[in-house]
């Protein structure tokens, strides 16, 4: 399995071509390779790209790493992993390859010039040229060889033609990406905070609402991944979470539960007010649908027709919260606001909690996404210093503010689970008041449709019994 990364590099041409070809880290320099220019003279020679295409200017070079499971790999195979890596992705480019050796997992450095030598055109980096591209290649290179990836399988579900090209070409999809990491996440989570918590030290920002939102730190949109798997919704996160992982994934499981509330036998009620038009509505559209050509059918009722399930969920909605009159309605709305009312009041107060602490929740973020980082300018590689700089000012900041690391990690995750459900809730009573106005445009609409119907009713009975 090969973990990718690549750095845009404004400066440092020179030091990067240094490091990469380093004889104590690719032993003897035996473990280098060149594309494009000669050994010695790579500096000079992308320099002079750069003024021969008149780009000088802006980004100089982009440094790529490859890092292999301990174990997994041979030196050998690691460089010549990244020599067709280049000759495929990077043809035109001047490029200078290096496999260390000098740590305990064997990795492969490549730098190559910004501009290429054929084209003149500048080499663009991107999230998605980054996923379609580099990572793309380097699976299926890995898998070519042998080598484990890291996404393993494909998902069940409809997927774009697109999407279904890049996965037969080896490319995963950022989809397929946030897929396995919430995969991973939801498995080390011990509950919905603690989930939230994990995806934001991997770097992801989330958006709380009717649907998940995540998006990587610079993406301009959010990814929905519930829209396409119920899995990735928030209870299924929660059911997931609670060790039903594996067996909703193999499908012996449904997402979530739906267990309706028992109920006693009773006698066939008789119902009146709202229950009663609404019993009375069905029975006509029920009627309406079992003829296959029904007489003098408008669109209207048609329409009205293939609504049947939803004015059956409202008739059941007014039936278990005995709601049979407006006085019954209004009675019920205002309770539904009050308890809107006070679960925002105490979402807002756990807000204000939250962005008393969100500096160091913020830093508690960095630190564990900027770790990579924090790791490669110790190593001596150049071009990190600001992400460096970043990570040591959020240390810092964990470490003044006097609060132990691992009690600020449980609180924040206590924070984002108590949020996590106010919004359930909240998004609950909100689609009780959604609906209550919806049932109560509908009351005039269901009036008109069967007096008009009777109408027509009554006019056919007359007209046969004249014809008698």
């Amino acid at each position: 399995m090969a973990v990718t990364k690549i750095l845009p590099r404004s400066g440092g041409l020179q030091q990067a071509i240094d490091y990469v070809l380093n004889g104590d880290k690719t032993d003897d320099c035996i473990l280098t390779a060149h594309f494009n220019c000669d050994p010695g003279r790579e500096y000079r020679q992308m320099m002079q790209t750069k003024w021969e295409t008149h780009r000088t200017d802006g980004r100089q070079c982009y440094h790529i790493i490859q890092s292999f499971r301990p174990g997994e790999i041979t030196p050998e195979l690691a460089l010549e992993i990244a020599k067709e890596f280049v000759r495929e992705h990077l043809d035109g480019f001047e490029a200078v390859i290096g496999t260390h050796v000098d740590r305990h997992h064997i990795h492969s450095h490549i730098v190559f010039n910004s501009v290429n030598a054929d084209t003149g055109e500048k080499y663009h980096s991107t999230q998605q040229s980054y996923y379609q591209q580099i990572r793309g290649i380097s699976d299926r290179l890995c898998r070519e060889h042998g080598l484990s990836v890291i996404m393993a399988g494909e998902s069940a579900k409809a997927i774009s033609y697109v999407e279904w090209l890049r996965r037969s070409k080896g490319q995963p999809t950022f989809r397929s990406m946030l897929e396995a990491d919430l995969r991973a996440a939801i498995q080390d989570a011990n509950d919905l905070g603690h989930f939230f918590l994990l995806m934001e030290h991997m770097g992801y920002e989330i958006r709380h609402g009717d649907r998940l939102g995540f998006r990587l730190r610079g993406q301009e949109r959010f990814q929905y991944p519930g829209r396409r798997n119920t899995l990735f919704t928030e209870n299924g996160i929660r059911a997931a979470i609670q060790g039903n992982l594996a067996e909703i994934e193999a499908g012996s499981r449904p997402t979530v539960l739906s267990r309706p509330k028992y109920r006693p036998y009773l006698a066939h009620p008789k119902y009146t007010g709202f229950l009663a038009l609404y019993v009375h509505y069905l029975y006509l559209l029920g009627k309406i649908g079992q003829r296959q050509y029904p007489p003098r059918m408008t669109p209207h009722l048609r329409q009205e027709v293939m609504r049947f399930e939803q004015y059956q969920a409202q008739f059941a909605f007014l039936r278990e919260n005995d709601i049979t009159t407006p006085a019954d309605m209004a009675a019920f709305e205002q309770r539904t606001e009050e308890t809107l009312a006070k679960l925002i009041k105490q979402r807002t107060i756990l807000n204000v909690r939250k962005k008393k602490r969100q500096k160091l929740y913020t830093a508690l973020a960095d630190v564990e996404a900027l770790a990579p980082s924090k790791a490669l300018y110790e190593e001596g590689l150049t071009g990190m210093e600001a992400e460096f700089e970043r990570y040591m000012e959020a240390v810092a900041l964990l470490e003044s503010s006097g609060v132990p690391r691992n009690r600020l990690t449980e609180e924040k995750a206590e924070i984002y689970e108590q949020l996590a459900e106010l919004n359930r809730e909240i998004r609950t009573e909100r689609q009780k008041l959604k609906l209550c106005h919806k049932i109560q445009n509908q009351v005039p609409v269901m009036e008109q449709d069967i007096q008009k119907t009777e109408e027509h009713q009554k006019e056919v009975r007359e007209h046969e019994h004249r014809r008698r």
